[in-house]
């Protein structure tokens, strides 16, 4: 004879035959993905503004000294801002996922039978019969209620709230990691020779990036690796163009 107690268990392991650890190891993957993603798009951003920058003032027939100059600054000032942009953007999320924390915390205290079936709620719209939905809320609820319902209702993981620290030295560093590659190419490039070098390591650099963008995020790699190489190459070509007329006038 099958208790009641074992069909629910058997109900619950048909409806949800996902091992845990492995919704875990995914979840941790798709974390890394994302900041994968944005060191990609920063070292993008470092290596293609550098690169326009000292093509754009080597454009002008400056000597390797003021181009070397115009480099480290632009790298500076880009990793700096980077940073602190990252670093308020993200700052603000957190506060947002805590004041809505807060709420729940409140909202559970203040009407816990409420709350609990809201969240019945939510696993009947998930496919679970009104009566297992009802089971799974009560019995979640009588323990970490707020973490149950921080993820559930508001799709936060108390445990992995947004890291505005981590994000503004992630997007500096990949930021001035990016710029690094043009700096050193007018660096080494012989006089004659610095606005080639620069362009040449600017399009590797940012077909390399495309590359790896696409392959992070899991798409197919020819369009996106022109596109960001066609896009970098008109922006330099642009910046040349200005640093040569301003160069020539002044």
């Amino acid at each position: 004879m099958v208790t009641r107690a074992g069909i629910s268990h058997h109900a619950h392991e048909e409806r949800f035959p996902v091992d845990v650890r492995h919704t875990h190891e995914e979840r941790h993957a798709y974390d890394r993905a994302a900041m994968l993603r944005a060191s990609v798009l920063g070292a993008n951003d470092g290596l293609l503004s550098t690169a326009s920058l000292v093509v754009g003032v080597a454009g002008s027939g400056a000597a390797r000294g003021p181009i070397l100059t115009a480099g480290i600054a632009g790298l500076v000032a880009g990793a700096l801002s980077m940073a602190v942009g990252e670093w308020s953007s993200v700052s603000s999320q957190r506060d947002a996922e805590v004041a809505d924390l807060e709420k729940e915390r409140h909202e559970l205290l203040r009407s816990p039978e409420a709350e609990r079936h809201e969240l019945a709620g939510i696993y009947k719209k998930r496919g679970l019969s009104r009566d297992l939905a009802d089971a799974v809320a009560k019995e979640l609820s009588e323990g970490d209620a707020l973490r149950h319902h921080a993820r559930d209702e508001l799709g936060l993981d108390l445990d992995d709230l947004s890291k505005p620290a981590q994000a503004a030295v992630t997007s500096a560093i990949s930021f001035a990691v990016g710029a690094t590659v043009p700096v050193l190419a007018v660096l080494l490039a012989p006089a004659s020779m610095r606005v080639l070098f620069g362009v040449v390591s600017a399009l590797v650099g940012l077909a390399i990036l495309g590359f790896a963008g696409a392959r992070v995020g899991g798409a197919k790699w020819v369009r996106p690796t022109i596109r960001v190489v066609a896009g970098g190459a008109v922006a330099m070509a642009v910046s040349y163009a200005i640093g040569s007329v301003i160069g020539t006038v002044v």
